[in-house]
């Protein structure tokens, strides 16, 4: 499939920068593409809803695309708010003029409240639009609408994707969002369904559906197919409904960019871990601290929800010849024992993102002591069946104690060794707290040590 670095949006423009035209540029932009738009309306919008609406002229819409198709290679665009049937006959005959490869959001309302599409050019958009188009992407009522069956369930949604396909669209996406989060492809060509499943999540919606079909259009232009295009879409769309700022009085906008902020948090969560590994080999007197089961430095995203979420040594950090040596790379969903610690604790305090742990020593707790570190522990004795030992016990230890501690230790059990965890803000942290830790200790093992 060819791949383009253009994408043209054909939609209208929302003065409250959630949705339409500002919503598919920053959605383009952030996925590495180079953003056209061709504006068919302008409202008068915020977050409470549509207050008007002033429709472009269809001509200069016509030279508008016009304008940029003659100047770049263009392969996909996408269409949103197209309010009239004299514009969405004049946006289809631009797309069958420049054989454009379009993805169709059915615009009918604003989720903020109202309506963005005259009665008349609903029979237009079937008739004349999807009919050009690659990909069309309504929501529950959208292809309700599209397809005169009432949506209620999986089944009902099905059977309204091959209704509107009959109007020679090949995939028709159905949208989730007003059911229950779980999106439906269908492909008219081969006649099979995939089900894409979601789960709801808190945040802003306002510009979802415009995101989505933006997401999609860039992911097909990049060469990706439709299901894993439909899937990279959904999740760029939940990281902005997560990342979506209140910025008035109705309908929060989804925040486009938390694509590139989550991605961006995950490089410096790597960096970080690697430099607090490096911080720990270069320790020579670190060693001494290794456990016999190894050890492990973890540092977890702002918004960590799993043990994915937490970056980690993908094997250990082990002892070789009195000297700490790393077992395999560092990568994301490769901790569970210092990764369910992390999480048990930003419970309490989201700001406690690391953790390494090292062996269990009276002589290192005691070092741990002088050096004014807030201690807490937990007896694996009292242990619950059914339980992750670090949940459980990250979670003892902190209510125990009253807030998160720098250390969290335990003497151990039948079959378990005892360990001692330090607990930061990020590897950097954890890691120069273990070195001073270890600097300490070696120290206080030449001073006790008999002289031979």
């Amino acid at each position: 499939m060819k791949r383009t670095s253009v994408i043209l949006t054909i939609a209208g423009s929302d003065s409250g920068g959630g949705a339409g035209i500002e919503a598919d540029i920053k959605t383009i932009a952030s996925l590495g593409l180079h953003p056209a738009c061709a504006i068919t309306s302008v409202t008068a919008q915020n977050t409470t809803g549509v207050l008007d609406a002033y429709d472009i002229p269809g001509e200069f819409i016509c030279k508008q695309i016009d304008a940029v198709c003659t100047d770049m290679d263009i392969t996909w665009a996408k269409s949103g708010m197209l309010s009239s049937a004299e514009i969405t006959s004049t946006v289809a005959s631009m797309v069958k003029k420049y054989g454009l490869k379009l993805v169709v959001d059915p615009v009918m309302a604003a989720e903020a409240g109202g309506d963005l599409l005259c009665k008349d050019a609903a029979s237009t958009l079937k008739e004349d639009l999807l009919p050009v188009c690659e990909a069309v992407t309504p929501n529950i009522n959208e292809a309700s609408i599209l397809s005169g069956i009432q949506i209620n369930d999986m089944d009902s949604a099905k059977e309204a994707a091959k209704v509107i396909s009959q109007t020679g669209v090949r995939f028709v996406i159905v949208t989730g969002g007003h059911l229950d989060a779980s999106d439906i492809i269908y492909d008219a060509e081969k006649d099979t369904y995939t089900v894409i499943p979601g789960t709801f999540i808190k945040g802003g919606t306002h510009g979802s559906g415009c995101t989505y079909s933006a997401a999609l259009a860039s992911f097909l232009a990049q060469g990706h197919g439709i299901e894993e295009a439909a899937k990279r879409a959904k999740e760029f769309v939940v990281k902005a409904i997560k990342g979506s700022i209140p910025v008035g009085k109705g309908a929060g906008p989804v925040n486009q960019l938390s694509w590139i902020l989550h991605n961006s948090e995950r490089y410096n969560v790597l960096e970080n871990v690697k430099e607090g590994v490096r911080m720990l080999t270069g320790c020579r007197d670190f060693a001494a601290l290794i456990p016999e089961v190894g050890c492990n430095i973890a540092m977890a995203l702002h918004d960590a929800a799993s043990i994915r979420d937490v970056a980690a040594v993908t094997a250990r950090i082990v002892r070789v010849k009195e000297t700490a040596k790393v077992v395999g790379d560092i990568d994301f969903d490769a901790s569970s024992h210092v990764a369910r610690m992390i999480l048990a604790a930003m419970e309490y305090n989201p700001t406690c993102r690391a953790a390494v742990n090292i062996k269990y020593d009276e002589d290192i707790l005691m070092t741990c002591r002088e050096q004014g570190l807030d201690m807490a522990s937990f007896s694996r004795e009292q242990e619950p069946k059914g339980v992750h030992t670090m949940d459980w016990g990250t979670s003892e230890a902190i209510e125990g104690h009253g807030k998160v501690p720098d250390i969290i230790y335990d003497v151990g059990a039948l079959g378990k060794e005892a360990m001692i965890r330090i607990i930061g803000h990020d590897a950097m942290d954890v890691a120069q707290k273990a070195v001073r830790i270890a600097e300490m200790y070696a120290s206080l093992k030449s001073r006790t040590e008999p002289v031979r």
